[in-house]
């Protein structure tokens, strides 16, 4: 089974580390949802995650959905490179 963790790096920024795939996706998601509802300006740091495939980058958007039903930010760092080929290739790119 694929691990993750979650770390809260104070002031609305974040760390993920471990594999963001379609075995933890939904894992990450529930984990997140506490974390991220008090912040207007979310930074998630993604340059520990290994493996990423098309359900991280669903995790992403499903990210920016939550925070712009709240009126929040979403700014994602060290985005994998197998995640932002597939953003490219889905023609998603702009939206993360």
């Amino acid at each position: 089974m694929s691990e993750f963790a979650l770390q809260d790096q104070g002031e609305g920024r974040f760390s993920l580390s471990g594999d963001m795939s379609f075995e933890t996706a939904n894992q990450i998601l529930k984990s997140s949802e506490p974390l991220f509802r008090s912040h207007a300006t979310l930074e998630i740091d993604l340059s520990g995650v290994g493996i990423a495939d098309s359900a991280g980058l669903a995790l992403m958007l499903e990210w920016k959905a939550q925070a712009g039903k709240r009126g929040a930010l979403v700014q994602f760092v060290a985005v994998p490179e197998s995640i932002l080929a597939v953003a490219k290739t889905s023609e998603v790119s702009d939206l993360i």
